[in-house]
């Protein structure tokens, strides 16, 4: 898409894809409406961009809407990744709202995020990642008995 450099960036229209995500975070979320989805998405998206790195981040952001690519990969990756927990705790800590509200949101946009990958590729990202991630994709947290 070729922008209007004359438009302010938050006026130019997004992709369809990115307003299909939209929809899709803003119905998993019942946010009343798509700012707020689209601050979910911003929020969450540069979160995971901090913890995620390496063919997992490159796939994850081929597989994303451009909008939502952006936002996950001008993110400096953190040296040390966080657990699920810790990353909710960070997030809600970087916009000051609850842990129970940044928790929702992390799962809403998690929500929108498996739909535009594939199984195998979620797979990778919570192998990768620390304990506790795969709550916050709505999956099982299955650990190796000691």
């Amino acid at each position: 898409m070729i922008s209007d450099a004359r438009v302010p960036l938050q006026q130019q229209p997004y992709s369809t894809a990115y307003e299909q995500m939209l929809e899709k975070v803003r119905y998993e979320g019942a946010y009343p409406t798509r700012e707020r989805a689209d601050e979910a998405v911003r929020h969450v998206l540069a979160g995971f961009g901090r913890q995620l790195t390496g063919d997992e981040r490159v796939d994850l952001a081929a597989c994303l809407p451009l909008e939502a690519a952006r936002v996950l990969t001008t993110q400096i990756p953190d040296p040390q990744p966080l657990t699920g927990w810790a990353f909710v705790k960070d997030l809600a800590a970087r916009s000051g709202a609850s842990l129970a509200t940044t928790r929702w949101d992390t799962g809403s946009v998690f929500a929108a995020v498996t739909a535009h990958t594939s199984p195998d590729l979620i797979t990778r990202i919570l192998h990768q990642l620390p304990t506790g991630y795969a709550l916050l994709f709505g999956q099982a947290e299955l650990t190796p008995a000691a």
